[in-house]
């Protein structure tokens, strides 16, 4: 007995030490994975990630600061912002998936894909990249345009027999993009509807993020994300981090295009595809789909979730590969604005890229050019040009003369008496005060900003600008404005940058395209310069003006265009109006100019707060701390 007591004793002794020993494994596994999701390991692993690729290059990681301005991220700098910001790692995938499992419903994507031809090895890559969602209530529907070569329907029947979430259909007759996704929406049974183009490919996490965002914005009817494109080799390059919405860039650019979510029942009260707008396809249908919605039901992922491949076929390698594709572009862009009542030209830019010219009101409003002064050595020269070289049919020029003593200045306002209104107005400099007081002697439908060291260089600057404003419930309008060697100086502001706000792309050269045109797209910013700017004189009177005792100097414009939007009013930049801004002559002691700028900047700053720093039409993932549209490290949103 006691040889049985004593086993028996030594027997609960192991079980006791093999469960203390359990728990302690338990618990430091628990300790590990609650490591793992801490924001400190998670940066400490960005970094060595990002120093072990840096000494594999040889040289310090790029400076946004200093990086020469350009119109492409470098595929080098880029891969190295991907391999540190923007991989799915284990830790990423749990997180996402643990979100995923929170969500109060799971909706049924259907991911429509019309294939023909595809060559096997961008076949498989595509359907394998659909099977590892981490979003799994998908359904693939594959439409094969009558492929020729034999490897398409093995390949999709083998994919097929493998995943039940498969369906593929094969048409008797080759009837192009428009008619092969039709086929494939036939087939489509989900809430939501993915469009996937047959050479191209999803990251794991695509459908995650864009059913996470959609729980979180129920009244959605579309849904687009960042996107980059693919070499041969399979690199990741020339990514486009896209604004929010704006109806505005959209007739100029299907800046949507990639990953595309549409909710199932717009899809199908629009039609579908239209047959006859083959390679500008998606276009044409989120140009009807948006008609149906309102902009804040357009959901923007600031994440890349579609890489889309470049290779010779593709229009992503460029639109010269498919030319028709811009004639459909054109078509589908007039016929947008015929259905919404705008009256506008369309005309080709560069590379699926088109110029919307709005038509003026057949009585143009009257505009009031307001130039404050005192004493401007580069006066002369502004008047004259808005005189001679502005062909708007309806102007007048108020000058508002700021205690101006120069005997060349007041003789000139003399010889000019009869074709201008000259308001005098000695109280020490107020920018925002000047004006205020010069609207209400204004005669104007519109007043239009002007600074007094500008120069028109363009007689249908003013037509341009009065064009974008006469649109519905667009409160301003911006120029572009170059420095006298060229350079651009204004292509709107952009919230946050260096401080409270910056130009955009300022000291680019001026033939710049910018980040996927954007430099010679029309578009709506938060706020645009009061070097010259267009405004509604009734969204002046609503607003009270500009904000002449906070900001008398600076940044009261900026102050002025968020307060617009704050009111419902939109503000637009276009680059179809353009004008030289010299900005050689300072107003007052520099001393004194910094240091009213610092406590205007610090005003701005209390008074936006995060407005400053979630920008809609400056993606988070570009730096905040440069103009050119450069890469933000690290950037300012996560999967979190």
């Amino acid at each position: 007995m006691s040889d049985e007591l004593a086993e028996q004793r030594a027997r609960l002794h192991a079980e006791r030490q093999f469960r203390s020993l359990s728990e302690l494994v338990a618990r430091e596994r628990r300790e590990h994975r609650a490591l793992l999701g801490t924001k400190s390991f998670r940066y400490i692993s960005v970094l060595r990630n990002l120093y072990a690729k840096l000494r594999q290059l040889g040289r310090r990681p790029p400076s946004p600061l200093l990086a020469a301005p350009s119109e492409a991220i470098p595929q080098d700098q880029y891969q190295i912002w991907v391999d540190a910001f923007d991989t799915v790692d284990h830790v990423v995938r749990a997180e996402i998936e643990y979100r995923l499992s929170q969500l109060d419903a799971a909706p049924l994507v259907s991911v429509v894909l019309p294939v023909f031809n595809t060559p096997e090895r961008f076949l498989r890559a595509v359907l394998t990249s659909v099977r590892r969602q981490l979003y799994t209530n998908w359904e693939l529907c594959v439409a094969d345009d009558a492929s020729t070569s034999e490897h398409v329907a093995s390949v999709l029947d083998q994919y097929r027999r493998i995943d039940p979430r498969i369906k593929v259909v094969r048409r008797e007759e080759n009837g192009h993009i428009c008619a092969s996704t039709n086929s494939a929406l036939s087939m489509a049974q989900g809430e939501w509807v993915a469009f996937l183009d047959h050479d191209d490919e999803l990251p794991e996490h695509a459908l995650a993020l864009a059913v996470l965002a959609l729980a979180e914005h129920p009244e959605a009817g579309m849904l687009y994300s960042d996107e980059d494109k693919l070499d041969d080799a399979g690199r990741r390059h020339s990514p486009y981090f896209k604004p929010d919405f704006d109806p505005l860039l959209l007739v100029g650019q299907n800046y949507l295009a990639h990953l595309l979510l549409v909710r199932g029942d717009l899809v199908g009260a629009v039609g579908g595809m239209r047959l006859g707008f083959e390679g500008s396809q998606d276009w044409d249908l989120v140009l009807r789909v948006s008609e149906r919605l309102e902009p804040a039901q357009v959901v923007h992922v600031p994440h890349v979730l579609y890489h889309w491949r470049a290779h010779a076929g593709s229009t992503s390698a460029g639109i010269g590969a498919k030319p028709y594709a811009a004639d459909a572009g054109e078509r589908a862009v007039r016929e947008h604005l015929a259905r919404t009542g705008r009256r506008a030209t369309v005309s080709p830019l560069v590379s699926g890229h088109l110029r919307v010219t709005w038509e003026l009101p057949e009585e143009p409003p009257l505009v009031s050019i307001l130039i404050p002064t005192r004493d401007g050595k580069l006066l002369r020269q502004c008047i004259d040009s808005v005189l001679a070289k502005t062909s708007y049919p309806r102007l007048e020029v108020v000058v508002i003369d700021n205690g101006s003593t120069d005997p060349d200045v007041l003789g000139y306002l003399r010889l000019r008496q009869d074709e201008l209104t000259v308001i005098r107005d000695d109280r020490p400099f107020n920018y925002a005060a000047l004006n205020n007081e010069a609207v209400q002697a204004a005669r104007g439908e519109v007043v239009c900003l002007l600074n007094d060291d500008t120069e028109v260089i363009e007689d249908r600057w003013l037509g341009e600008m009065v064009g974008q404003l006469v649109q519905p419930r667009v409160g301003a309008v911006g120029a572009k404005l170059y420095y006298d060697d060229g350079r651009l100086q204004h292509a709107g502001v952009i919230l946050g940058v260096g401080g409270a706000a910056g130009h955009a792309y300022r000291m680019v050269p001026g033939d710049a395209v910018g980040s996927m045109g954007r430099l010679i797209l029309a578009q709506t910013l938060s706020a645009v310069t009061g070097a010259c700017m267009a405004v509604r004189r009734d969204a002046w009177r609503e607003l009270g003006g500009m904000d002449e005792v906070n900001l008398p100097v600076a940044f009261n414009d900026v102050d002025f265009c968020l307060r617009l939007g704050e009111a419902g009013w939109r503000v637009v930049w276009t680059p179809e109006a353009r004008l030289l801004h010299h900005e050689s002559v300072s107003r007052g002691d520099e001393t004194q100019r910094r240091a009213g700028f610092a406590a205007e900047e610090l005003y701005m700053i209390h008074r936006w707060g995060d407005t400053l720093r979630t920008d809609p039409a400056y993606n988070p993932n570009l730096a905040n701390v440069a103009e050119e549209f450069s890469l933000a490290w690290p950037p300012r949103v996560s999967y979190r």
